[in-house]
């Protein structure tokens, strides 16, 4: 047996926390924490995390309209919607 999943995923983790000492504000290490989760979230729902992000701001009316149906994990079946622009 090993432990390398685990090792993996807190591998990503301290990398962040180790860049994490070069934020020079507080609202920027706010933003950087918030786009790290983001693309983690992306990576464990095997999304891609630059098509995610490019989705969420073309589609940002949909977006602020219904939130919960443009999570990692369903995003794509809001873009195959027939009546999706």
């Amino acid at each position: 047996m090993d432990n390398n999943v685990c090792e993996q995923a807190l591998k990503k983790a301290i990398l962040h926390r180790k860049n994490a000492y070069f934020y020079k504000t507080q609202n920027g290490a706010r933003v950087g924490d918030l786009f790290m989760s983001l693309i983690d979230t992306c990576e464990l729902n095997k999304a891609d995390p630059f098509d995610y992000l490019t989705q969420l701001q073309k589609h940002a009316s949909e977006l602020s309209s219904d939130p919960d149906s443009w999570m990692p994990w369903n995003y794509r079946d809001m873009l195959q919607r027939p009546d999706a622009p």
